[in-house]
């Protein structure tokens, strides 16, 4: 028995509720909190992720992620490591030494739904989407849109003066 030192009143408390997942989309959103934990069967450590939603309908809700970083599977390394290098290219930190440094940077995330699966209701996936390059100043290459047949054009000549282009 757990006796209060005060009454708890839960009438003006709002209870929780179930767990609702996100809707698919877009979403602006930032890494609120972050920790390295052990994986259940002990073998290996995931990256914890939570995120806050930061704008529309559902601003200030939380998604979670979590990245295999050590792990006996090296394709499960591999992915988590790309997903890391997701959220680092999507947040403007190409290296980092602790994940706090990937805190509170607004960024953009695809969410997903997943089905049920082996006894597990469904649930939310990200993607970490990395801002395009911004247009650089040069002309623009020819679109890849000829066909099979279509001669293949040369690129424009190079001033000789060109590095690339000396002859020795």
């Amino acid at each position: 028995m757990a006796r209060f030192d005060t009454a708890f009143d839960a009438a003006g408390i709002e209870p929780n509720t179930a767990y609702e997942i996100l809707p698919a989309g877009k979403y602006r959103a930032q890494i609120v909190e972050s920790e390295m934990r052990v994986t259940k069967n002990g073998m290996g450590k995931y990256l914890w992720l939570m995120l806050d939603i930061l704008e529309g309908p559902q601003q200030g809700r939380k998604v979670f992620d979590q990245l295999n970083l050590v792990n006996a599977n090296p394709t499960t390394v591999e992915i988590a490591q790309r997903t890391l290098s997701a959220i680092c290219h999507a947040t403007g930190k190409l290296q980092v030494n602790d994940s706090e440094e990937l805190h509170l940077i607004p960024m953009t995330i695809q969410v997903g739904v997943k089905p049920p699966k082996d006894g597990y209701g469904e649930r939310n996936t990200i993607r970490y989407l990395v801002p395009e390059a911004p247009a650089q100043a040069t002309s623009p290459r020819p679109a890849a849109t000829q066909s099979a047949s279509a001669p293949p054009q040369s690129a424009p000549a190079r001033p000789a003066t060109a590095p690339w282009n000396r002859k020795s």
